[in-house]
This record gives C-alpha cells, structure tokens and sequence, in this order.
C-alpha cells in the first residue's frame, strides 16, 4: 500500500482522497436509485444539491471532531488542521455534520427527514467502507500491535502515520500491526449488502432503515475499536490507559466506543418505542 495513486506535473493524488470522490459519485446513483423506488419528489438535481450541502458540513465537521480530541497535539501547530489529506477526519464528527445537512435539505426541499434519511444510509456505509481502504492505502487508522507472523498483521509503507506509530512502539522486526481499518471496512460491506439486498425492499416504518444502520455500524465500530492503534480517547489524545494504570476510569474510555453505545442505547430505544421494525404497506 502507498498513499500516492499518481502524480500530474505538481498536482499528487492521494488514495484517501480518491476513495472519498469514488464514495460521493456512487452515492449520488445508489441515491437516486432509493428515490426513485421510494417515489419521492427529488429529481437529480436537488440530489446534486444535497451532495454540496453534505460533503462539506461532513468534512468540516469530522476534522473537527478529531481536532477536538487531538487538541493538544494541533494547538501546536495550527497549520497542521488543515492536512485533512494526511488523515485525521472522524466518523462521529462527520455524522453530525450529514445530520445537519439532512435537517437543511429536509426543510428546504420539503421532503420527510426519515424517509430521505433512509433513502441516503446504504450509500453512507458503503461511503465508510470505501473510505476504510483510502486510510488503508494511505497508512492511518491503524491497528495495534500484532506479532511478526501473524497471518493478519501488516507492515505499512514508510513515511505512513501507522509506519510511525509502529518503530515508536517497538521493533520493525518483532511487530506487525493490526488491519483495523480492513476490518472494519468488511463489516461496513457486510451491513451495506443486508442493508442493499434485504433490508430496504422489506417496507418498514420510516426511520427504521437508518437507525438500523446506526446500530450495526456502532456494534461493528465499538468491537474494532479494541484493535485500533490510534483511537480518540474521551480525554483527548490517543493513548487510552489500560485500567491498570489509570488514575481515574475516564481516562481508559476510547471516545467512539461511548458514542457507539450511546447510539446504540438512543436508536435502540427508537425503533422499539415507535415500532419501526413493523412492516407497513403502501409506506412507499
């Protein structure tokens, strides 16, 4: 893996960021797709105006999330914030910004919020999963420490944030590290297909859908969560003490675990209190 796809004259073109452009042109088709098979009143066009609400508020808002945790670490260098190429944009952050954006769009298009909400959740999964392989060709979001010849371990290019991590850690020649990333990325693929091929065409409440993928992305983020190397702590920074050597238990917290529970407890109680899992004909 390298993080480089190609150059042009002075212009480079970086995998993370060749997978997320991938990601936004899949997700405008797989969109209109679920518009169309919703029948809702949105032609190409507002879909278009959607994607220049979202991508940006999507963005801003993960970069910030993580410059939030990692405060201590940018405060030193404010220049450094804006190298979003060099990794370092947080899933959480960036759902909140597509929350916003929903909210936005919702009221100005005049569309219902859950229905579109579950219209744009395949395609948000399979935008992580894409995502996934940019941090792996781009060497972030990496895993811990894992022995020479483990079967899953892997040995990153130099020059990658997951290079780094591992000589600082210990011996290129004793350790490997852990896909993280790559794990992830299966279980995102794994929800998106039961999402795609099952789960939309079955015409269950509004808001069902989306809160389904919540759920399932919040289970599979808080297991991978354990093998990640660089992962937000609650505290800020991204070295969680082990419970051992802590002073108080916050300190132990990995920030995407809590927000994952936290989801799966709130969108939990959702789909149970108003009975989203109920089938209703003609919803659609």
């Amino acid at each position: 893996m390298h993080p480089i796809a190609f150059t042009l004259g002075p212009f480079t073109v970086r995998y993370y960021g060749l997978m997320y452009v991938i990601a936004i042109v899949a997700a405008i088709f797989l969109t209109k797709a679920e518009v169309n098979r919703k029948k809702l009143d949105l032609k190409m066009d507002d879909i278009l105006d959607f994607v220049l609400i979202s991508v940006p508020l999507g963005i801003i808002f993960a970069r910030l999330w993580y410059v939030a945790f990692m405060w201590e670490t940018y405060s030193r260098n404010l220049g450094n914030i804006w190298k979003i190429w060099e990794g370092g944009l947080a899933i959480h952050g960036g759902l909140l910004g597509g929350f916003l954006a929903l909210l936005i769009f919702a009221k100005w298009k005049r569309v219902k919020f859950w229905r579109f909400a579950d219209a744009i959740a395949p395609s948000v999964i399979l935008g992580q999963a894409l995502g996934r392989l940019g941090n792996f060709l781009n060497g972030d979001a990496y895993g811990i420490k894992t022995y020479l010849h483990a079967p899953f371990g892997l040995e990153f290019a130099r020059g990658t944030p997951a290079y780094t991590y591992a000589h600082q850690t210990a011996p290129w020649d004793t350790w490997r590290l852990h896909p993280a990333m790559l794990y992830e990325m299966v279980g995102n693929l794994i929800i998106f297909g039961l999402m795609w091929w099952w789960l939309r065409k079955r015409e269950y409440k509004d808001g069902f859908v989306v809160s389904f993928y919540l759920i399932a992305y919040s289970l599979v983020r808080f297991v991978v969560e354990f093998f990640r190397g660089d992962a937000l702590c609650l505290l800020g920074g991204t070295t969680c003490l082990p419970s051992g050597t802590a002073t108080t238990w916050l300190e132990t917290l990995k920030t995407a675990q809590v927000v994952s529970l936290l989801l799966i407890a709130g969108f939990g109680w959702f789909v149970l209190n108003y009975q989203l899992y109920r089938k209703e004909k003609g919803n659609h």
